[in-house]
């Protein structure tokens, strides 16, 4: 049997994996300059917590879930995305008590699980990034939120993005929109692809984002949402466009853009990429908007019961570098190689390399004992500022020779001194 990655998954190997580690580093940067804080939850939940939120007529709940019955019979699911274990964990662990800031601001990073066709950055495991902030009615923390996921981009150099906003409004609001839609789309309903017959009447606003041709003609002439939105909605939606305004940042209001999941209210926004890499296309790198209501639906106060937060995929991410034509800054070079000769060196070059590590140098050395010439070429290959040689003389003589490999000089130095040695080469 040949072994191999399960289909839709990747290995994220070295030297990729600094990548990665780029992306996330700049990240807890970015949410750290505006107060976030990392909350990290299980990599499976209960069904339910995913279902009620979500929505279970949506294509993750119907279509591209990964659940399972556990050996006690409990209904588990591997987490499709990241708001709805947050939430539910900021309620199980009362996050909202006098003890904590609100509003609640948290991000989270790691796997999320869909069954879909793999794709150019579509796996069925994948990994998100993503905030939440919970308990503020302001639009200034629509503004805010969307501020800081562009600022993220523009850390990575992913500069040619477009923001994309709409609103959905109140509850009521989408009800006078949902009839109105239904009675629009009732009259071309035998012209709807099968998926958008069968939301018609369960959820009629993803029709809206229907991804099938025909689908998308029809949506074209559907009556807008903002023709419906009350005078509380028409408000909070004007307040969030005159931040933007007033913060100089660039957007496009699209009314048919409704977002994937059932929980969204109010705000919803994309940043889509506009990078001549991905071939003149607009790609959406990131996406988000409000949901009002849904801690409410998971047992929280009613008076924290209002929530906005994005997710953005870390391999889209890496795509959107590409597509700008820009590299991740990746050193993985060392800063000492410790070549050793031959056996009689073997447990000198261990105590020289603690020495260096000691100091806070990243250090590597040869357990091989390979001619010195191939050991100079791997400290080469590795980058090493410093190469420490060990043979028989300074076993014996108990001096090391250490040749700096950027000024092409060599000296040599006693066991006894090294600890100084390396520590005053870090300063």
């Amino acid at each position: 049997m040949k072994y191999q990655k399960p289909k839709g998954t990747m290995d994220i190997l070295p030297g990729s994996s600094a990548k990665w580690q780029y992306i996330e580093d700049t990240a807890r940067k970015v949410f750290g300059e505006y107060n976030f804080r990392e909350l990290r939850t299980p990599i499976f939940e209960h069904f339910e917590v995913v279902a009620r939120s979500v929505g279970e007529t949506t294509d993750i709940v119907t279509k591209e879930m990964y659940d399972f019955y556990d050996k006690g019979e409990r209904h588990i699911t591997l987490r499709p995305e990241g708001t709805a274990p947050l939430v539910r964990s900021y309620v199980e662990n009362k996050l909202f008590g006098p003890e904590y800031v609100n509003p609640f601001k948290g991000y989270y990073m790691g796997p999320m699980f869909r069954y879909e066709r793999p794709q150019a950055g579509r796996l069925r495991q994948f990994h998100q990034i993503g905030v939440e902030v919970i308990g503020s009615k302001n639009p200034a923390t629509d503004v805010e939120t969307m501020a800081m996921a562009l600022a993220f981009y523009q850390q990575l150099g992913v500069s040619h993005v477009k923001l994309v906003i709409n609103t959905l409004g109140n509850k009521e609001s989408r009800m006078r929109y949902r009839d109105a839609l239904i009675t629009y789309l009732e009259t071309v309903e035998e012209q709807l692809s099968e998926d958008s017959k069968r939301r018609l009447h369960q959820n009629p606003l993803r029709v809206l984002d229907s991804k099938d041709k025909k689908d998308k003609v029809i949506v074209e002439k559907a009556p807008s949402i903002l023709d419906y939105l009350d005078e509380y909605s028409a408000t909070f939606f004007n307040e969030v466009k005159g931040m933007l305004d007033a913060l100089n940042i660039p957007y496009v209001v699209d009314h048919r853009m409704v977002r994937g999941l059932d929980y969204y209210n109010h705000t919803v926004f994309e940043i889509m990429s506009e990078a001549k890499g991905f071939g003149g296309v607009l790609t959406t790198i990131c996406a988000g908007g409000r949901y009002d209501g849904l801690i409410s639906e998971f047992g929280g106060p009613i008076e924290k019961d209002t929530g906005f937060g994005f997710a953005l995929g870390i391999e889209r991410a890496l795509i959107a570098i590409e597509a700008e034509g820009k590299e991740i800054p990746v050193d993985e070079s060392i800063d000492v190689y410790v070549a050793c000769m031959d056996q009689l060196g073997n447990v000198l070059a261990q105590a020289v390399a603690q020495s260096a590590r000691h100091a806070g140098l990243i250090c590597e050395r040869d357990v091989d004992f390979r001619k010195l010439k191939a050991q100079f070429r791997t400290a080469n290959r590795l980058g090493a500022k410093l190469v420490v040689v060990i043979g028989d003389n300074e076993v014996e003589e108990q001096r090391v020779v250490i040749k700096d490999m950027e000024k092409g000089t060599e000296e040599k130095i006693a066991v006894s001194d090294l600890d100084n040695y390396f520590k005053n080469y870090i300063n």
